[in-house]
């Protein structure tokens, strides 16, 4: 399939982007260009990169307002952990499609996502058009049998993965150092190095976490981590609010990559990342935003989320804290990046994953800077075209079977919390 958009704003010029396939072919800002399939006018529009959305649970948008303004431990023990007891695959499928919906509407062509049912999500990304670094949650309670249980079962995914959409990242998501037991720990360790996986965790997210390694182990996360040689530049550790100096060392020292979640950390109250201080180690690069899952943030808005991780670490630091430019490569440059993907800017010979910014939205007048109209002035709602893989997968904000999609999650989450 080929796609013509022509004459969009694109680094502060008209241009034309052909795509060919599932790749960028040209940019030119020829008037006279090559003929193609399906033709966008891309008059009053700026061309973006997708956006990437590096730490989620996507199937989460089903407790979406259900569970809010409560302390982390009652949240979990008492409403969340509960409630996906009871999730069905079926259901697993219907909260993942509901968030590829609603990522897509807001420009997202890319997520990272950690959640039960594992098929049920990789189904609901197969037929979204979206990509998506999948992994399924390991959790053991360092009871062994559990343990031999969830390595079976990540095994045969590792297999079945094989045979996955090509837009399907295959990962392992060990939860926590809290949930897994260190002979599991090593145990991904040791998988993920044979067959060169991603590894997905949460990592230093509460001060009660360092807290108890500390009388678990006898050292912090990172150290305790390093000590068993789990760190390394494939391992995406999400949140990282808790860290000493010698942990963001060693986090620098092993390449390893971060994810930054601003609003899920306000709201549940984990506290602020180090942003500066792990500029300053020379992680910039490795570090990328994630919304978290719906029922701690509650949207998949990455505009919002690209925002307010820029205002909250000036809040705490300087006015040139996180500009808007770096704000913006966190959400795709960085992030592509981490996920070794060949997309997150628009170039010849790149991925086709474009998203088309409405430009007669009012938070776009006047347009002195697009960046900084995108990170502090946009949201999801001024994205009107999005293209993943060379497809168009939303154009002018319509989503092919979107309503359906509404109306079938709103059940399946209503039966859900029934009984909660």
């Amino acid at each position: 399939m080929s796609i013509l958009i022509k004459n969009v704003l694109l680094e502060g010029k008209e241009r034309n982007i052909y795509i060919e396939g599932n790749l960028i072919e040209a940019i030119s800002e020829d008037k006279s260009s090559k003929e193609a399939e399906f033709v966008i006018d891309g008059k009053d529009k700026a061309a973006i990169p997708g956006l990437f959305n590096a730490h989620t649970h996507a199937a989460m948008t089903l407790l979406r307002g259900y569970a809010d303004d409560m302390l982390l431990q009652e949240w979990l023990e008492t409403k969340i952990w509960p409630t996906e007891a009871r999730m069905t695959e079926d259901d697993v499928y219907w909260g993942t499609k509901l968030a590829c919906l609603e990522m897509i509407k807001s420009g997202t062509i890319f997520f990272n996502d950690m959640y039960w049912h594992l098929r049920g999500s990789a189904r609901a990304v197969a037929e979204s058009g979206i990509r998506a670094a999948l992994s399924a949650v390991f959790i053991d309670g360092f009871d062994e049998g559990t343990a031999k249980e969830q390595i079976r079962r990540n095994r045969a995914l590792y297999e079945e993965s094989k045979k996955q959409d090509e837009r399907i990242i295959f990962a392992l998501g060990p939860h926590a150092i809290y949930t897994v037991s260190k002979e599991s720990l090593c145990w991904v360790r040791d998988f993920a190095k044979k067959h060169d996986l991603l590894v997905h965790i949460h990592l230093s997210e509460t001060k009660e976490e360092v807290e108890d390694c500390i009388k678990r182990y006898g050292l912090r996360p990172v150290e305790f981590l390093d000590g068993i040689e789990f760190l390394g530049p494939r391992t995406i550790a999400c949140h990282c609010v808790h860290l000493s100096i010698k942990e963001r060392e060693l986090l620098k020292r092993h390449d390893v990559k971060i994810v930054h979640n601003p609003v899920s950390n306000m709201k549940l109250a984990a506290g602020r990342m180090p942003y500066e201080e792990l500029k300053k180690v020379g992680l910039y690069p490795n570090i990328a935003l994630g919304t978290d899952g719906c029922a701690s943030n509650n949207n998949l808005d990455i505009f919002e989320e690209m925002k307010i991780a820029s205002l909250f670490h000036k809040a705490f630091t300087s006015p040139t804290s996180m500009p808007a430019n770096e704000s913006f490569e966190l959400a795709t440059l960085n992030a592509a990046k981490m996920f070794r993907l060949n997309s997150g800017v628009i170039e010849e010979g790149k991925l086709a994953d474009v998203v088309l910014l409405d430009l007669k939205k009012v938070e776009f007048v006047p347009n002195h800077n697009l960046i900084s109209n995108i990170v502090y002035s946009a949201n999801g709602s001024c994205v009107d075209t999005v293209i993943c893989d060379g497809k168009i997968l939303m154009e002018g904000r319509k989503v092919e079977g979107e309503e359906e999609i509404k109306d079938k999650a709103k059940e399946v989450a209503y039966e859900l919390v029934k009984h909660g």
